[in-house]
C-alpha cells in the first residue's frame, strides 16, 4: 500500500495573496502547501481522502487517472470544495463517483452542490454517489476501512484506519475508545496546525504526545499552517521516526 500526500496545508491562517510572512515567502518547496488531501493506492484500489479547493490541481500533479472513491473526513470547505471537478472522472468512467461520508456530511454536500442532486439534471454536471460510513467499518473493492471517531473542537469528524495505516486530520481530541482502534498501527498520519495551542486542531506538542502514546513505526504530521515555521527548521526539532509531511511525499506502508 502506498500513500501520497497531495496536500499538507490548511486554509486557516494562510491568506495566500496578501501574506508576506517568512514561511510563505520561503524558496523551499516543502513550505509550499496545498490544502490537505491524501491518496491511497494498492494493487487494486485507488482512494482519495478529502477533496478541497485544490482537488483538480492535485489530481493533475499526481497524474491520477482513476479513482475508486473519495472518503470525506468532514464537511468543512477546505475538504469538500473541489468536488465539482469529479466530472473529469465521471467522463473517463462513464459513471458516478462513490463518495463515502457520514449522514451530516452528505447533507452538507447536497446543500453545497444542490444542482448535482436536482430533479432536472443539467447536461455535464458532476455525478456523485453518496455512500454511508458505517461505524463498524466498510470495504472498497476488498479493502477494509475502519472509521475512527475524533473531534474537531465540538464537531465530530472521522479519521480512518486501513490495516497498519491510520489517517487523522482536523482533530484536537481523540476519545479513549478511538485510541483503542489505533494501537498497533505502524504508519500514522496526524494533524498539527502550529506550535502554539489551538482551539480546534492539535498543536505540535499535542500531536507528538499522541504519537508517543500510539507508538507507530513511523509518524507524519499534516494539516500544517505557515505559523508552524520553516519545514527544515521544524524537521530538525522532531524525534526520530516522526516527520513533517510535504506535498508530493509518497510512502510505502509495508507490513
Amino acid at each position: 500500500m502506498k500513500i501520497t500526500f497531495l496536500g499538507t496545508g490548511t486554509s486557516q491562517g494562510v491568506p495566500v495573496i496578501a501574506c508576506d510572512c517568512d514561511t510563505c515567502m520561503s524558496d523551499d518547496p516543502h513550505d509550499k502547501r496545498l490544502r490537505t488531501s491524501l491518496l491511497l493506492q494498492t494493487g487494486k484500489v485507488t482512494l482519495l481522502f478529502d477533496a478541497g479547493p485544490d482537488f483538480r490541481q492535485q489530481m493533475l500533479q499526481a497524474n491520477v487517472k482513476k479513482l475508486d472513491g473519495i472518503i470525506l473526513t468532514h464537511e468543512h470547505k477546505d475538504h469538500i470544495a473541489g468536488l465539482d471537478d469529479v466530472r473529469a472522472f465521471n467522463y473517463r468512467s462513464q459513471s458516478a463517483i462513490d463518495i463515502y461520508s457520514e449522514e451530516r456530511v452528505q447533507k452538507a454536500i447536497k446543500k453545497e452542490y444542490s444542482y448535482v442532486f436536482s430533479e432536472i439534471q443539467y447536461p455535464g454536471i458532476p455525478k456523485m454517489m453518496l455512500l454511508p460510513v458505517p461505524e463498524h467499518g466498510f470495504s472498497v473493492n476488498g479493502l477494509n476501512i475502519i472509521p475512527i471517531r475524533v473531534f474537531h473542537y465540538h464537531l465530530p469528524v472521522y479519521g480512518f484506519r486501513i490495516g497498519h495505516f491510520a489517517y487523522i486530520t482536523d482533530a484536537n481530541y481523540i476519545p479513549e475508545e478511538s485510541k483503542e482502534k489505533l494501537f498497533g498501527v505502524k504508519y500514522l498520519v496526524i494533524n498539527a496546525l502550529r506550535k502554539e495551542k489551538h482551539i480546534s486542531h492539535f498543536c505540535l506538542r499535542e500531536a507528538l504526545d499522541f504519537i508517543r502514546e500510539i507508538s507507530p513505526k513511523k509518524a507524519f504530521i499534516t494539516h500544517i499552517s505557515h505559523q508552524m515555521g520553516y519545514h527544515a527548521e521544524v524537521s530538525g526539532e522532531l524525534p526520530s521516526g516522526t516527520s513533517l509531511a510535504y506535498d508530493g511525499l509518497s510512502v510505502n506502508c509495508n507490513e
